[in-house]
């Protein structure tokens, strides 16, 4: 469920969730209220694969993700789609597939769950867990007591930890892409801008891709996160996300950035 600030937050226009936050299964589902796009591609009622659509969510610059329902098993999911006019770069395209691969190659409790990717017309869509809880910039109004940053910090340094040994580096960590569960979950969300730096983590990617992701000169991430290396656009590795992680440590714990200007 959505704190009421992040409500108020979404209804302004400044809360572009990536994920599926929502209320608990038998709720309304947070549609008109909450969401208002300008390109809702999927209605409620329409199927991506055997998933049948509930409501939208949210939409960010990597997709639309959308509520749905696995009428297989009864579960509710988030359904992330690329609408035809992302699907159409292949820049955008090519990060999603990335996020896709970069996600599901880890099974960890502090990272997104990831169910099933395939297409839908022609879109590229990925299932994933339904979580239900906020994103830590929502709890981050002011400082966290000592001992909450300290056990947030501690797992998400576990989740990184667990991507780190798959050869992923996540390249923008930061309070946004870090959500928290109603029974304080620490969950690292997209990995859209991941890094893959080993071939064995996503053995199906091209040399071409795989050039591509390690090349020098791209700026990827946000800038108040973003390691000094990230920023020169130079190569990077599982530092800069150790880099970042320090910026969320020390927001957590003062309830400000470290670097302002």
């Amino acid at each position: 469920m959505w704190s009421a600030a992040a409500c108020r937050r979404f209804r302004r226009g400044s809360l572009l969730p990536r994920h599926g936050a929502a209320t608990k299964s038998g709720g309304k589902p947070p549609h008109s209220k909450l969401v208002s796009f300008s390109s809702v591609i999927l209605s409620a009622g329409s199927r991506v694969g055997h998933y049948e659509i509930v409501a939208p969510l949210g939409a960010g610059g990597m997709g639309e993700v959308y509520r749905a329902r696995d009428p297989r098993i009864a579960r509710d999911v988030a359904v992330k789609i690329l609408p035809p006019v992302f699907a159409e770069n292949a820049d955008r395209l090519r990060r999603f597939e990335q996020e896709s691969r970069a996600t599901g190659a880890v099974n960890h409790p502090n990272l997104l769950t990831v169910f099933d990717v395939g297409t839908h017309d022609g879109l590229p869509f990925i299932v994933s867990e339904l979580l239900e809880g906020a994103t830590l910039r929502d709890r981050l109004q002011r400082a966290l007591p000592p001992r909450k940053a300290i056990e947030y910090a501690a797992q998400i340094a576990r989740g990184i930890g667990a991507a780190h040994e798959k050869g992923i580096v996540h390249r923008d960590l930061k309070p946004d892409n870090i959500f928290i569960t109603e029974d304080e979950r620490v969950k690292l969300l997209d990995f859209g801008l991941a890094k893959l730096l080993r071939s064995d983590a996503a053995p199906e990617l091209s040399k071409t891709e795989q050039r591509h992701k390690t090349a020098e000169g791209s700026v990827i991430g946000t800038v108040a996160y973003m390691s000094p290396e990230q920023v020169r656009g130079a190569a990077i590795d599982h530092r800069t996300d150790v880099f970042s992680f320090g910026i969320v440590l020390y927001e957590m714990l003062t309830g400000a950035q470290p670097f302002s200007g």
